[in-house]
Protein backbone atom coordinates (compact mmCIF):
# COMPACT_ATOMS: atom_id res chain seq x y z
CA UNK A 1 0.00 0.00 0.00
CA UNK A 2 1.00 3.57 -1.11
CA UNK A 3 1.17 6.06 2.26
CA UNK A 4 -0.05 9.69 1.18
CA UNK A 5 1.81 12.79 2.36
CA UNK A 6 0.46 15.89 2.12
CA UNK A 7 2.79 19.22 2.36
CA UNK A 8 2.47 22.38 0.71
CA UNK A 9 4.04 22.62 -2.95
CA UNK A 10 7.01 25.06 -2.88
CA UNK A 11 7.27 27.65 -4.71
CA UNK A 12 10.94 27.72 -7.49
CA UNK A 13 10.86 31.57 -8.18
CA UNK A 14 14.82 32.18 -9.27
CA UNK A 15 15.82 28.21 -9.01
CA UNK A 16 16.79 27.68 -12.33
CA UNK A 17 18.52 31.20 -13.43
CA UNK A 18 20.89 30.94 -10.19
CA UNK A 19 21.68 26.91 -10.73
CA UNK A 20 22.31 27.77 -14.57
CA UNK A 21 24.45 30.69 -13.72
CA UNK A 22 26.52 29.01 -10.93
CA UNK A 23 26.87 25.30 -12.67
CA UNK A 24 27.20 26.86 -16.02
CA UNK A 25 24.64 24.93 -17.67
CA UNK A 26 23.38 25.96 -21.39
CA UNK A 27 19.25 26.58 -21.65
CA UNK A 28 17.39 28.85 -19.91
CA UNK A 29 14.24 26.89 -20.29
CA UNK A 30 15.38 23.95 -18.99
CA UNK A 31 14.02 22.00 -15.86
CA UNK A 32 15.41 20.32 -12.44
CA UNK A 33 15.81 16.88 -14.93
CA UNK A 34 17.43 18.40 -17.85
CA UNK A 35 19.73 20.89 -15.89
CA UNK A 36 20.94 18.07 -13.77
CA UNK A 37 21.18 15.08 -17.10
CA UNK A 38 23.77 17.98 -18.35
CA UNK A 39 25.76 18.02 -15.02
CA UNK A 40 25.35 14.36 -14.31
CA UNK A 41 26.78 13.36 -17.73
CA UNK A 42 29.76 15.76 -17.40
CA UNK A 43 30.34 14.15 -13.99
CA UNK A 44 30.03 10.37 -15.15
CA UNK A 45 32.73 11.46 -18.19
CA UNK A 46 35.23 13.35 -16.01
CA UNK A 47 35.04 10.56 -13.72
CA UNK A 48 36.95 8.55 -16.96
CA UNK A 49 34.89 5.32 -16.28
CA UNK A 50 34.03 4.36 -19.87
CA UNK A 51 31.15 4.34 -22.14
CA UNK A 52 29.85 1.09 -21.16
CA UNK A 53 29.70 1.47 -17.35
CA UNK A 54 28.79 5.12 -17.66
CA UNK A 55 25.78 4.30 -19.79
CA UNK A 56 24.74 2.24 -17.00
CA UNK A 57 25.32 4.77 -14.62
CA UNK A 58 23.57 7.48 -16.79
CA UNK A 59 20.43 4.92 -16.77
CA UNK A 60 20.29 3.95 -12.66
CA UNK A 61 20.53 8.11 -12.51
CA UNK A 62 17.63 8.85 -14.28
CA UNK A 63 15.84 5.82 -13.44
CA UNK A 64 16.17 7.16 -9.46
CA UNK A 65 15.09 10.59 -11.17
CA UNK A 66 11.78 9.75 -12.64
CA UNK A 67 10.65 7.02 -9.45
CA UNK A 68 11.00 9.96 -7.27
CA UNK A 69 9.70 12.59 -9.61
CA UNK A 70 6.33 10.62 -10.72
CA UNK A 71 6.06 9.44 -6.59
CA UNK A 72 5.35 13.12 -5.96
CA UNK A 73 3.25 14.24 -9.16
CA UNK A 74 1.79 11.05 -9.77
CA UNK A 75 1.04 12.30 -13.84
CA UNK A 76 2.16 8.49 -14.74
CA UNK A 77 0.67 5.11 -13.25
CA UNK A 78 3.05 4.18 -10.43
CA UNK A 79 5.45 1.56 -10.78
CA UNK A 80 6.27 -1.81 -8.65
CA UNK A 81 8.84 -0.17 -6.97
CA UNK A 82 6.21 0.13 -4.26
CA UNK A 83 7.55 3.74 -3.22
CA UNK A 84 5.90 5.93 -0.60
CA UNK A 85 3.46 8.79 -2.98
CA UNK A 86 4.27 12.46 -1.69
CA UNK A 87 2.16 15.14 -3.10
CA UNK A 88 3.51 18.74 -2.46
CA UNK A 89 7.31 17.76 -1.65
CA UNK A 90 9.46 19.56 -3.43
CA UNK A 91 10.64 18.05 -7.48
CA UNK A 92 13.48 20.35 -7.42
CA UNK A 93 14.76 18.36 -3.74
CA UNK A 94 13.81 14.97 -5.28
CA UNK A 95 15.36 15.83 -8.32
CA UNK A 96 18.99 16.45 -7.09
CA UNK A 97 18.95 14.44 -4.19
CA UNK A 98 18.42 11.62 -6.87
CA UNK A 99 21.19 12.35 -8.87
CA UNK A 100 23.51 13.03 -5.87
CA UNK A 101 22.63 9.41 -3.82
CA UNK A 102 23.20 7.67 -6.91
CA UNK A 103 26.35 9.40 -8.15
CA UNK A 104 27.52 8.67 -5.17
CA UNK A 105 27.45 5.36 -5.49
CA UNK A 106 28.09 5.08 -8.76
CA UNK A 107 31.47 7.54 -9.64
CA UNK A 108 32.48 8.52 -5.79
CA UNK A 109 35.81 9.69 -7.41
CA UNK A 110 33.74 12.75 -7.96
CA UNK A 111 32.31 13.46 -4.55
CA UNK A 112 33.92 16.92 -4.22
CA UNK A 113 31.60 17.81 -7.66
CA UNK A 114 28.81 15.66 -7.14
CA UNK A 115 28.20 17.53 -3.35
CA UNK A 116 28.93 21.53 -4.99
CA UNK A 117 26.39 21.01 -7.33
CA UNK A 118 23.77 19.39 -4.99
CA UNK A 119 24.79 22.02 -1.94
CA UNK A 120 24.07 24.79 -5.10
CA UNK A 121 20.61 23.66 -5.66
CA UNK A 122 19.45 22.65 -2.31
CA UNK A 123 20.73 26.44 -0.68
CA UNK A 124 17.90 28.02 -3.21
CA UNK A 125 15.02 26.03 -1.62
CA UNK A 126 13.30 26.97 1.42
CA UNK A 127 13.35 24.41 4.62
CA UNK A 128 10.42 22.45 5.57
CA UNK A 129 9.03 19.65 4.97
CA UNK A 130 8.46 20.15 1.48
CA UNK A 131 12.25 20.05 1.00
CA UNK A 132 12.95 17.43 3.72
CA UNK A 133 10.37 14.78 2.09
CA UNK A 134 11.36 15.84 -1.54
CA UNK A 135 15.14 14.67 -0.64
CA UNK A 136 13.35 11.09 1.53
CA UNK A 137 11.14 10.33 -1.62
CA UNK A 138 14.69 10.67 -3.74
CA UNK A 139 16.49 8.42 -1.43
CA UNK A 140 13.54 5.60 -1.27
CA UNK A 141 13.97 5.85 -5.35
CA UNK A 142 17.95 5.36 -5.37
CA UNK A 143 17.97 2.83 -3.09
CA UNK A 144 15.14 0.95 -4.83
CA UNK A 145 17.23 0.88 -8.22
CA UNK A 146 20.24 0.21 -6.31
CA UNK A 147 18.37 -2.75 -4.96
CA UNK A 148 17.13 -3.70 -8.59
CA UNK A 149 20.42 -3.53 -10.12
CA UNK A 150 22.93 -4.91 -7.67
CA UNK A 151 22.97 -8.31 -9.42
CA UNK A 152 22.80 -6.97 -13.09
CA UNK A 153 26.46 -8.57 -13.68
CA UNK A 154 27.99 -5.40 -14.50
CA UNK A 155 30.76 -6.30 -11.49
CA UNK A 156 31.35 -9.39 -13.36
CA UNK A 157 35.23 -9.71 -14.00
CA UNK A 158 36.21 -10.63 -17.83
CA UNK A 159 37.93 -13.37 -18.71
CA UNK A 160 38.25 -13.43 -22.56
CA UNK A 161 40.42 -16.57 -24.11
CA UNK A 162 42.82 -14.72 -27.04
CA UNK A 163 42.52 -16.87 -30.24
CA UNK A 164 45.72 -18.02 -30.63
CA UNK A 165 47.92 -21.77 -31.11
CA UNK A 166 50.57 -22.62 -28.35
CA UNK A 167 53.37 -20.98 -28.77
CA UNK A 168 52.14 -18.12 -31.47
CA UNK A 169 52.33 -14.30 -30.97
CA UNK A 170 49.13 -12.37 -31.49
CA UNK A 171 48.73 -8.81 -29.62
CA UNK A 172 47.97 -8.56 -25.98
CA UNK A 173 45.73 -6.02 -25.37
CA UNK A 174 42.64 -7.26 -24.09
CA UNK A 175 38.90 -6.85 -25.89
CA UNK A 176 37.36 -3.98 -24.44
CA UNK A 177 34.28 -5.67 -22.09
CA UNK A 178 33.53 -9.38 -23.43
CA UNK A 179 31.58 -9.92 -20.05
CA UNK A 180 29.11 -7.19 -20.81
CA UNK A 181 27.33 -9.27 -22.88
CA UNK A 182 25.71 -11.63 -20.16
CA UNK A 183 24.42 -8.45 -18.21
CA UNK A 184 20.90 -8.50 -17.08
CA UNK A 185 19.01 -5.87 -19.05
CA UNK A 186 16.09 -3.45 -18.35
CA UNK A 187 13.86 -3.74 -20.60
CA UNK A 188 15.08 -7.33 -22.84
CA UNK A 189 13.79 -10.86 -21.38
CA UNK A 190 17.71 -11.83 -22.63
CA UNK A 191 20.72 -10.23 -23.94
CA UNK A 192 20.43 -12.31 -27.25
CA UNK A 193 16.82 -11.32 -28.01
CA UNK A 194 17.39 -9.12 -30.62
CA UNK A 195 20.46 -10.90 -31.92
CA UNK A 196 20.95 -10.13 -35.40
CA UNK A 197 21.67 -13.16 -38.09
CA UNK A 198 25.22 -13.30 -39.14
CA UNK A 199 27.53 -10.66 -41.44
CA UNK A 200 27.32 -10.93 -45.00
CA UNK A 201 29.13 -14.12 -46.51
CA UNK A 202 32.68 -13.45 -47.52
CA UNK A 203 31.79 -14.33 -51.19
CA UNK A 204 28.56 -11.82 -51.22
CA UNK A 205 28.10 -9.16 -53.26
CA UNK A 206 27.16 -7.23 -49.85
CA UNK A 207 30.78 -8.46 -48.58
CA UNK A 208 32.55 -6.58 -51.42
CA UNK A 209 30.80 -3.64 -51.64
CA UNK A 210 30.72 -3.05 -47.45
CA UNK A 211 35.08 -3.65 -48.13
CA UNK A 212 35.23 -1.36 -50.96
CA UNK A 213 33.58 1.22 -49.56
CA UNK A 214 35.16 1.34 -46.14
CA UNK A 215 38.99 1.10 -47.63
CA UNK A 216 38.03 4.23 -50.04
CA UNK A 217 36.00 6.14 -47.34
CA UNK A 218 37.15 5.35 -44.37
CA UNK A 219 41.11 5.54 -44.42
CA UNK A 220 43.17 7.92 -43.02
CA UNK A 221 44.42 9.39 -45.77
CA UNK A 222 41.39 9.15 -48.07
CA UNK A 223 40.99 11.75 -51.22
CA UNK A 224 37.47 10.72 -51.85
CA UNK A 225 36.42 11.21 -48.23
CA UNK A 226 35.31 15.21 -48.06
CA UNK A 227 35.98 18.02 -45.95
CA UNK A 228 31.87 17.08 -44.77
CA UNK A 229 32.37 13.74 -44.22
CA UNK A 230 35.55 14.00 -42.53
CA UNK A 231 34.40 16.25 -40.14
CA UNK A 232 31.25 14.27 -39.40
CA UNK A 233 33.80 11.20 -38.88
CA UNK A 234 35.46 13.20 -36.51
CA UNK A 235 32.36 14.67 -34.47
CA UNK A 236 31.15 10.86 -33.86
CA UNK A 237 34.79 9.86 -32.73
CA UNK A 238 33.02 10.75 -29.21
CA UNK A 239 31.84 7.26 -27.38
CA UNK A 240 30.32 8.50 -24.35
CA UNK A 241 26.32 8.82 -23.31
CA UNK A 242 25.93 12.53 -23.20
CA UNK A 243 26.62 13.31 -26.81
CA UNK A 244 23.06 11.42 -27.60
CA UNK A 245 21.47 13.40 -24.65
CA UNK A 246 22.13 16.50 -25.94
CA UNK A 247 20.05 15.42 -28.38
CA UNK A 248 17.28 14.68 -25.72
CA UNK A 249 17.62 17.93 -24.19
CA UNK A 250 16.51 19.42 -27.63
CA UNK A 251 13.19 18.10 -27.39
CA UNK A 252 12.90 18.06 -23.68
CA UNK A 253 13.31 21.52 -23.63
CA UNK A 254 10.92 22.74 -25.91
CA UNK A 255 8.51 25.22 -24.70
CA UNK A 256 5.12 23.51 -22.65
CA UNK A 257 6.76 20.46 -21.24
CA UNK A 258 6.37 19.26 -17.33
CA UNK A 259 9.26 17.76 -15.58
CA UNK A 260 7.59 14.35 -15.06
CA UNK A 261 7.95 14.01 -18.60
CA UNK A 262 11.46 15.07 -19.30
CA UNK A 263 12.01 12.57 -16.38
CA UNK A 264 9.77 10.17 -18.11
CA UNK A 265 11.94 10.07 -21.47
CA UNK A 266 15.43 10.37 -20.12
CA UNK A 267 14.20 7.37 -18.47
CA UNK A 268 13.11 5.03 -21.46
CA UNK A 269 16.34 6.75 -23.26
CA UNK A 270 19.08 5.46 -20.80
CA UNK A 271 17.60 2.03 -20.03
CA UNK A 272 16.67 1.02 -23.62
CA UNK A 273 20.16 2.41 -24.42
CA UNK A 274 22.20 0.69 -21.63
CA UNK A 275 20.06 -2.44 -22.96
CA UNK A 276 21.33 -1.90 -26.47
CA UNK A 277 25.03 -2.24 -25.68
CA UNK A 278 24.44 -5.40 -24.21
CA UNK A 279 22.48 -6.40 -27.00
CA UNK A 280 25.27 -5.72 -29.43
CA UNK A 281 28.23 -6.97 -27.00
CA UNK A 282 26.25 -9.55 -27.16
CA UNK A 283 26.14 -10.27 -30.79
CA UNK A 284 29.44 -8.74 -31.50
CA UNK A 285 31.26 -11.76 -29.40
CA UNK A 286 29.05 -13.78 -30.81
CA UNK A 287 30.20 -13.66 -34.20
CA UNK A 288 33.92 -12.07 -33.56
CA UNK A 289 33.33 -9.99 -37.07
CA UNK A 290 37.00 -8.58 -38.09
CA UNK A 291 36.76 -4.86 -38.79
CA UNK A 292 38.09 -3.43 -41.73
CA UNK A 293 41.34 -3.13 -40.63
CA UNK A 294 42.19 -6.69 -40.45
CA UNK A 295 39.98 -7.55 -43.61
CA UNK A 296 41.43 -4.80 -45.49
CA UNK A 297 45.09 -6.15 -44.96
CA UNK A 298 44.03 -10.02 -45.69
CA UNK A 299 41.89 -8.82 -48.37
CA UNK A 300 43.39 -12.11 -50.77
CA UNK A 301 42.29 -13.85 -47.28
CA UNK A 302 38.43 -13.94 -48.77
CA UNK A 303 38.07 -16.21 -51.37
CA UNK A 304 36.21 -13.08 -53.17
CA UNK A 305 37.93 -11.76 -56.25
CA UNK A 306 36.14 -8.52 -55.98
CA UNK A 307 38.54 -7.64 -52.14
CA UNK A 308 42.07 -6.90 -53.06
CA UNK A 309 44.37 -6.30 -50.11
CA UNK A 310 46.53 -3.31 -49.02
CA UNK A 311 48.78 -4.50 -46.72
CA UNK A 312 49.25 -0.98 -45.60
CA UNK A 313 45.82 0.74 -44.93
CA UNK A 314 44.99 2.22 -41.61
CA UNK A 315 41.50 3.85 -40.94
CA UNK A 316 40.70 7.49 -40.30
CA UNK A 317 40.31 6.98 -36.21
CA UNK A 318 41.92 3.89 -34.44
CA UNK A 319 39.93 1.37 -34.16
CA UNK A 320 37.76 0.34 -31.26
CA UNK A 321 39.26 -2.82 -29.26
CA UNK A 322 36.25 -5.06 -29.85
CA UNK A 323 34.94 -6.93 -32.44
CA UNK A 324 32.67 -4.89 -35.66
CA UNK A 325 29.26 -6.41 -35.98
CA UNK A 326 26.74 -4.27 -35.51
CA UNK A 327 27.76 -1.08 -35.27
CA UNK A 328 27.56 0.30 -31.52
CA UNK A 329 26.72 3.59 -32.07
CA UNK A 330 24.03 2.77 -34.58
CA UNK A 331 22.28 0.79 -32.05
CA UNK A 332 22.31 3.48 -29.91
CA UNK A 333 20.99 6.24 -32.56
CA UNK A 334 18.49 3.91 -33.26
CA UNK A 335 17.33 4.23 -29.89
CA UNK A 336 17.63 7.66 -29.37
CA UNK A 337 15.82 8.73 -32.87
CA UNK A 338 13.04 5.72 -32.56
CA UNK A 339 12.06 7.16 -28.84
CA UNK A 340 11.91 10.94 -29.81
CA UNK A 341 10.07 9.70 -32.65
CA UNK A 342 7.43 8.04 -30.29
CA UNK A 343 7.73 10.89 -27.81
CA UNK A 344 6.74 13.88 -30.04
CA UNK A 345 4.51 11.92 -32.04
CA UNK A 346 2.47 14.55 -33.97
CA UNK A 347 4.12 17.29 -32.26
CA UNK A 348 6.86 19.40 -34.54
CA UNK A 349 10.74 18.30 -34.50
CA UNK A 350 12.87 20.98 -33.19
CA UNK A 351 15.89 21.72 -33.99
CA UNK A 352 18.34 18.65 -32.90
CA UNK A 353 21.63 20.05 -31.41
CA UNK A 354 24.62 18.34 -29.56
CA UNK A 355 28.17 18.98 -28.53
CA UNK A 356 31.05 16.29 -29.41
CA UNK A 357 33.83 16.75 -27.13
CA UNK A 358 35.80 14.02 -29.39
CA UNK A 359 35.76 16.77 -32.19
CA UNK A 360 37.02 19.80 -29.54
CA UNK A 361 33.41 21.27 -28.17
CA UNK A 362 31.94 21.40 -32.15
CA UNK A 363 28.27 21.35 -32.42
CA UNK A 364 26.15 19.80 -34.86
CA UNK A 365 22.28 19.99 -35.58
CA UNK A 366 19.78 18.45 -38.08
CA UNK A 367 16.08 19.20 -38.78
CA UNK A 368 14.77 15.88 -38.61
CA UNK A 369 15.40 12.58 -36.32
CA UNK A 370 15.71 10.53 -39.12
CA UNK A 371 18.38 12.94 -40.87
CA UNK A 372 20.00 12.51 -37.41
CA UNK A 373 19.63 8.55 -37.59
CA UNK A 374 21.43 7.95 -40.64
CA UNK A 375 24.32 10.56 -39.88
CA UNK A 376 25.93 7.99 -37.54
CA UNK A 377 26.58 4.78 -39.36
CA UNK A 378 27.86 7.14 -42.09
CA UNK A 379 30.07 8.89 -39.95
CA UNK A 380 30.96 5.05 -38.30
CA UNK A 381 32.15 4.14 -41.93
CA UNK A 382 33.97 7.40 -42.67
CA UNK A 383 35.65 6.65 -39.49
CA UNK A 384 36.86 3.44 -40.98
CA UNK A 385 35.68 1.18 -38.71
CA UNK A 386 32.80 -0.01 -39.29
CA UNK A 387 30.75 -1.67 -42.99
CA UNK A 388 27.44 0.02 -44.24
CA UNK A 389 25.40 -3.11 -43.62
CA UNK A 390 26.79 -3.59 -39.83
CA UNK A 391 25.28 0.05 -39.63
CA UNK A 392 21.83 -0.68 -40.68
CA UNK A 393 21.53 -3.73 -38.86
CA UNK A 394 22.97 -1.77 -35.40
CA UNK A 395 20.20 0.61 -36.32
CA UNK A 396 17.13 -1.95 -36.79
CA UNK A 397 18.57 -3.67 -33.79
CA UNK A 398 18.28 -0.09 -31.78
CA UNK A 399 14.46 0.49 -32.92
CA UNK A 400 13.43 -3.08 -31.62
CA UNK A 401 14.96 -2.24 -28.40
CA UNK A 402 13.43 1.31 -28.26
CA UNK A 403 9.79 0.14 -28.46
CA UNK A 404 10.06 -2.23 -25.00
CA UNK A 405 11.04 1.22 -23.78
CA UNK A 406 8.17 3.04 -25.44
CA UNK A 407 5.41 0.24 -24.67
CA UNK A 408 7.04 0.24 -20.88
CA UNK A 409 6.44 3.72 -20.38
CA UNK A 410 3.55 4.13 -22.57
CA UNK A 411 5.51 6.96 -24.18
CA UNK A 412 2.59 7.79 -26.93
CA UNK A 413 0.16 8.45 -23.73
CA UNK A 414 1.01 12.42 -23.24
Amino acid sequence: MHMMIAYPQMLRAGLVALFLTTLGLSDARADAVTEWNEKAGAIVVKAGIGPLPAERALAMVQASVYEAVNAITQRYPVSDLKLEVAPGASVEAAVAAANRAMLTKLVSSQQAEIDRAYQTVLTTIADGPAKTTGIAIAEQAVAAILSRRADDGAAAGESYRPYTTAGTYVPTVIPEAPQWRYRKPWLMTDPAQFRPGPPPDLGSEVWARDFNEVKMLGRKDSRQRTAEQTDIARFWEEVMPPIYHGIVRSVANRPGRDVTRNARLFAAVTQASDDALIAVFDAKYHYGFWRPLTAIRNGDLDNNDATERDESWVPFIDTPMHPEYPCAHCITSGVVGTILQAELGNEPTPVLTTTSNAAGGVSRSWTSIDEFMQEVPHARLYDGVHYRNSGKIGTEMGKQIARLAIEKYRLTDK
